[in-house]
């Protein structure tokens, strides 16, 4: 009879407050997600393989859902280990970037664009900022101030990319095509947007190692 009272009380307890969800190991995964997510888009611009755009596509469609369950882990939770405005930018600039790539190849598509070597060496560029952040995540909940490197050099890497749009729209205007010069402008800045949500991600992992430190 004892024990089944224990039990109610505990099932009631749980109820009331129900238990903290990892947040550090969701948001992880989500970061593992979209490094899967760049890393097709990379071999996708080496190549050109429309095997690669269909999987982009649906790469899309499995971070949505990763994103949702965050979100709805957040939603749900009585407490967080961290403040929940940055848990959700978190999920949100991390979904930002898969959105970025989808259209990155959809657009190459339907406008016919080829790779160049900027386009090449942009996504080089996220994949290694995205690495960072699976990094940086990783370690909050064992190491969080070491975090910090892991987001600078995210927020490293989208200065490059930067660069590199700068130049590329430099070379791109020298010429004369300009319905190619802003057709692969279109191109150019979305791996830009998907950058600048690259950074913002590192910017909200940095105010969490800093919070928590």
């Amino acid at each position: 009879m004892r024990e089944l009272a224990v039990s109610l009380l505990q099932r009631i307890f749980e109820r009331v407050f129900p238990k903290t969800p990892n947040f550090f190991k969701l948001l992880t995964e989500q970061c593992q997600q979209v490094s899967h997510s760049v890393s097709d888009l990379v071999e996708f611009m080496k190549t050109g393989d429309k095997e690669l755009g269909k999987q982009i596509k649906q790469d899309e469609h499995e971070a949505d859902l990763i994103k949702m369950r965050n979100i709805h882990a957040l939603n749900e939770a009585f407490s967080t280990p961290i403040d929940r405005d940055d848990i959700y930018r978190a999920i949100t600039d991390l979904d930002r970037i898969v959105t970025y790539c989808k259209t990155t190849v959809s657009e190459m598509d339907v406008l016919g664009v080829t790779p160049d070597t900027f386009i090449v060496e942009k996504a080089k560029l996220l994949q290694e900022g995205i690495d960072a952040l699976v990094a940086g995540f990783g370690k909050l909940g064992v190491d969080p101030l070491t975090a910090a490197d892991d987001a600078d050099t995210a927020r490293k890497a989208q200065r490059r990319v930067e660069r590199l749009y700068r130049i590329a729209l430099a070379e791109l205007f020298k010429g004369d095509d300009y319905i190619n010069m802003f057709k692969r402008r279109e191109i150019y800045r979305h791996l830009s947007n998907a950058a600048h949500n690259m950074a913002h991600c590192a910017n909200t992992l940095h105010d969490i190692v800093v919070k928590i430190s």
